[in-house]
């Protein structure tokens, strides 16, 4: 084949518009002009156009999409680059020729020279990102309870809310994000377009978007992003359904108090969280949180691109040090070697040594580790990792990240 990895140019965009709309079913629209195309830079893709086969205007025709998103990402408090990927797709006659296998390699070492050190994506099937490195990085926990069954123990201060249409109120929102996700591990750095087309854009079946916010307008504390919509429930008094579709706190009873306002809708038979964070503390604080009906979910996939850069960015709250080998990264060959971690809660310094490995781990594993989402220990128990117990329990220590980590931004 005269398969030719290239980003795509301008009049290109429509056929990633059509990769991504017959990749996907049809989720993010079927024309060319979709989501996946009006969203996208040519910039931040990278393509195989097959140059044999050309298309009605005379263009390549594009075999397989790929994009990648410049975000920013908490890791335990601290901001670290992050290459969004999105839009993976082969038409079907060009599968299983290892096409995103190339395109993965050379996103790789674009994004280590664009100083991207992590790589995360939403995996639609865990066999095929595996092989390239990736691995679970975080959860995401589904709540569907009934408006009655909200009951939260007396010991919270309910506050007041106040409720405002669509983004009328998106500064005070975006001040209470920023602060909520200053400590924690996985939330993007939104711009503005993330919050326009992905928070407040539900689906149009799901009705508008309404803002519910603790605090007042210029101290906000807490706020709820939701739907509501009229016979989603099979109850003959509450047929109604909210959908949240973004939920941050400062403080418990904001949280509390943004819980109490969901119970006030009484015409409401359920309530849906589908992004809630894994430590969310609704099961500690519910009367009853058996009535949740919580289920945990897989969240976003990440890969650890530069391991050097990554491990220095990365945010600590202990003292410690030990040396990391990192064998049989063929993606990415400038992380394979041995790596001196020395941590505390000023950063970090990481450099190349010839010293000897206290823990042997693949770029798999470590980037499971490095967002918190899996323990040296559990790693250890799986044969992912191996290390002297003293060692592994001292790495767990160094690793252990303030708050679960936790993505609620699908890319």
């Amino acid at each position: 084949m005269s398969i030719e990895i290239r980003p795509a140019t301008a009049p290109e965009m429509g056929q990633l518009g059509l990769m991504g709309a017959y990749s996907y079913g049809g989720a993010f629209g079927d024309g060319p002009d979709n989501v996946v195309a009006t969203g996208t830079r040519p910039e931040w893709t990278l393509c195989a156009f097959d140059i044999a086969m050309r298309q009605a205007d005379g263009q390549p025709t594009m075999a397989t999409s790929f994009s990648a998103f410049p975000f920013t990402t908490r890791v335990n408090g601290n901001a670290v680059s992050l290459a969004g990927i999105s839009t993976v797709g082969t038409r079907p006659e060009y599968r299983r020729q290892g096409l995103v296998r190339k395109i993965m390699t050379q996103a790789f070492a674009d994004q280590y020279e664009r100083g991207q050190c992590l790589a995360g994506l939403w995996a639609s099937q865990a066999a095929i990102y595996q092989r390239y490195g990736f691995a679970a990085s975080g959860g995401l926990r589904e709540y569907r309870v009934d408006t009655a069954d909200i009951r939260l123990h007396p010991n919270f201060e309910v506050l007041p809310i106040s409720r405002f249409e669509g983004t009328e109120v998106l500064d005070a929102v975006r001040e209470v994000y920023k602060r909520f996700i200053a400590q924690r591990t996985g939330y993007l750095h939104r711009g503005k377009s993330l919050w326009l087309n992905n928070v407040f854009t539900p689906p149009s079946e799901d009705g508008p978007a309404y803002v519910a916010l603790a605090g007042s307008l210029e101290a906000p504390t807490g706020y709820l992003i939701y739907t509501l919509r009229a016979g989603r429930v099979a109850h003959r008094a509450r047929a109604q359904e909210i959908c949240i579709r973004d939920f941050a706190w400062l403080d418990l009873p904001s949280y509390g108090s943004l819980w109490h306002y969901l119970a006030r809708h009484d015409l409401v038979g359920r309530v849906v969280w589908s992004r809630a964070p894994l430590d969310d503390p609704a099961a500690d604080v519910f009367v009853e949180p058996r009535l949740l009906h919580s289920q945990d979910l897989e969240g976003s996939w990440w890969r650890v691109v530069d391991v050097k850069t990554a491990l220095g960015q990365r945010g600590y709250d202990v003292e410690g040090s030990l040396v990391l080998a990192i064998t049989e990264d063929e993606l990415a060959p400038w992380n394979n070697g041995r790596w001196r971690l020395d941590v505390g809660s000023g950063g970090a310094e990481v450099q190349a040594t010839d010293a000897p490995a206290d823990i042997e781990l693949s770029v798999r594993a470590l980037s499971s580790l490095y967002s918190g989402h899996r323990s040296a220990r559990h790693l250890a128990n799986a044969g992912l990792l191996a290390g002297e117990a003293l060692t592994v329990a001292n790495l767990d220590r160094m690793m252990r990240t303030r708050f679960a980590p936790h993505c609620p931004d699908h890319y």
